[in-house]
């Protein structure tokens, strides 16, 4: 055997975060000569076996090297001069793939004592380092019910931007509130007919948007009502300081309101914004720039731009009595947006129902002649469909959460012994209950539209958010009850059942899912992995005690569960999941 192998330098390869790229490294500089093909060629095809029986090894499907001459045949050409290595220990054929057994206790020896060292950083990597992220997500309407749609967009937003910190990007997270327009006129004549300040205080979300019902319909009964609407709005625009004074109190205490959801959901803000926020200026100077280029034109008194040679449809700009619409204040937002932070990337975790909206607003970019507008991408997501409480059609965000707190409890209290080992039964019954509304929209790729499965959820087996807490809690427990420290330097030879060095393989693959995850931005790309890796923690568990066991071999099995549930935990909070340690 060749003792003293050299591990290539090849880019893409981060020998320093992923433990298994030096194994793969060492298999690349091994067959890139034979095949005509550089190292990188062959590391970017190497790939990890779907044959459950090939687990432990590195997969090469010759074909995909693009190498003249019958795949099969130069497998085996190549097999005859192998010589085994301290990284490739063996090597063997099916059809054109090319199986490379590695050594295995080397990797459990420095992938181990590497999840050691980083614990919580764990997975991550530095791929994104000097780049900036910003995430436009959740963007509730003031007066409105915090739904579905904003549910979405908060989980799959916040998911965005922990992907994009955990590859070693700088993320600025901005919630960009639906806070300006006619309706605010309408909400502020509403609040004076129907509204109360000791009710705004206790319940402002609430209490705003059953103003906003009432003064709706009166509508039906007093056109004059829209009117007046309409008459303050326009005194906010021009700047009315009683008119603005009114609309700021709505508007603070409904973030107040707002960022105790998003507490509860696990979710921080670097900042909130709103339309209100856009620069008349901004919206000026890019009415100037349509006019200039020859992209704006004027119908019936309105400004227009016609995108019907882009396979689009015509977009209004500007109304005929001046006011601006959503797209002028996002075309304003994203020039300052750019002006302010320069980021390299900016997300729109928005519905797909605005695909067109967002296909209009980057093509008018591009013609405007910004050039980083191939920077900016609009995440969309399909529909959530009986999203309701089970008491009523209430649509509120907070009322959903409470009947999950509620459910989970009652689920809880069935078994009587857990339950009252728990401290913060209450605590634990929320989060559980956030992991399974949370977990069930990941589930699938983020376009689909989805059912809400009140049942199904709170489910303790099959793919649920509740399975996954109670597999990491499963894990703290056996630490909090082998009776022994964590002891890092064990004998890695003694990690060698199947099951185990299953368990190791998994674990080992999770920094790849993290890159894979901001190629896709798909949060089931976790969520599949976390539930694989739980999948697995109950297998290994059927045989592989650490409770009676030698202690050499029971400190050996510790460190290995102790590695699980830190990856584990990575993943769970990659999601935006608090993990916990009992329930």
């Amino acid at each position: 055997m060749d003792s003293a192998t050299i591990i290539p330098d090849i880019k893409g390869a981060d020998y320093e975060n992923n433990k298994l790229d030096p194994f793969r490294g060492v298999v690349a500089s091994m067959v890139a000569e034979f095949f005509g093909k550089t190292p990188e060629q062959v590391f970017g095809v190497l790939e990890v076996p779907r044959n459950p029986e090939l687990v432990g090894y590195i997969t090469l499907a010759v074909p995909r090297l693009r190498i003249q001459g019958n795949p099969a045949q130069l497998a085996q050409q190549w097999i005859e001069k192998f010589v085994p290595n301290e990284y490739i220990i063996d090597v063997s054929q099916t059809s054109h793939y090319l199986n490379f057994k590695y050594n295995h206790p080397l990797l459990t020896k420095t992938l181990l004592k590497h999840i050691y060292e980083k614990k919580e950083t764990y997975g991550t990597n530095q791929s994104g380092a000097g780049k900036t992220c910003l995430i436009d997500f959740s963007s509730p309407n003031m007066a409105k019910p915090f739904h579905a749609g904003h549910l979405r967009s908060t989980i799959i937003g916040n998911f965005v931007r922990h992907v994009h910190a955990a590859n070693g990007w700088k993320t600025i997270g901005m919630n960009y509130l639906g806070d300006w327009g006619k309706q605010y006129g309408l909400l502020a004549i509403g609040f004076e007919k129907f509204g109360s300040e000791e009710e705004l205080l206790k319940h402002p979300i609430k209490h705003l948007y059953d103003v906003y019902v009432k003064i709706n319909a009166e509508i039906e009964k007093d056109p004059n009502v829209d009117e007046q609407a309409r008459a303050y709005f326009k005194k906010m625009e021009t700047g009315d300081e009683s008119a603005l004074a009114l609309w700021r109190k709505f508007k603070d205490l409904s973030i107040e309101r707002y960022k105790d959801t998003y507490a509860r959901l696990n979710v921080e803000f670097d900042v909130y914004s709103g339309e209100s926020q856009i620069s008349n200026e901004s919206m000026s100077r890019a009415l100037e720039i349509l006019k200039e280029k020859n992209i704006s034109t004027e119908s019936n008194g309105a400004i227009i731009v016609d995108l019907s040679q882009y396979k689009s449809d015509v977009a209004m700009i500007q109304k005929n009595d001046g006011t601006t619409l959503y797209i002028t204040r996002d075309i304003g937002a994203a020039m300052e947006r750019y002006e302010k932070y320069k980021f390299d990337a900016m997300y729109y975790v928005v519905a797909s129902q605005q695909d067109l909206h967002f296909k209009q607003l980057f093509k008018i970019l591009e013609l405007m002649g910004f050039d980083w507008v191939n920077r900016c991408k609009h995440i969309n997501f399909g529909l959530v469909n009986g999203m309701s409480t089970r008491k009523g059609t209430a649509v509120f965000l907070d009322d959903i959460l409470e009947q999950t707190k509620e459910s989970m409890h009652e689920v809880m209290k069935q078994n009587e012994k857990k339950y009252a080992q728990i401290d913060n039964p209450e605590y634990v019954a929320d989060v559980i209950g956030i992991s399974a509304v949370m977990i069930q929209d990941m589930s699938a790729k983020r376009v689909r539209n989805y059912t809400f499965n009140w049942t199904r959820m709170f489910s303790f087996e099959g793919d649920t958010g509740p399975y996954l807490q109670y597999a990491h809690a499963r894990l703290c427990s056996i630490e909090r009850n082998c009776g022994f420290e964590l002891n890092p330097e064990i004998d890695f030879t003694l990690i060698k059942e199947k099951p185990a060095i299953e368990l190791i393989d998994m674990i080992a693959q999770y920094p790849d899912v993290v890159k894979t995850a901001l190629q896709t931005l798909e949060p089931c790309t976790i969520v599949t992995y976390a539930m694989k890796l739980s999948h697995h923690v109950s297998v290994t568990l059927e045989s592989l005690w650490v409770m009676g066991a030698e202690r050499h071999l029971a400190e050996a099995r510790l460190f290995m569960y102790w590695a699980t549930r830190i990856t584990l935990g990575n993943s769970l909070k990659l999601l935006g999941l608090k993990p916990l340690e009992r329930m």
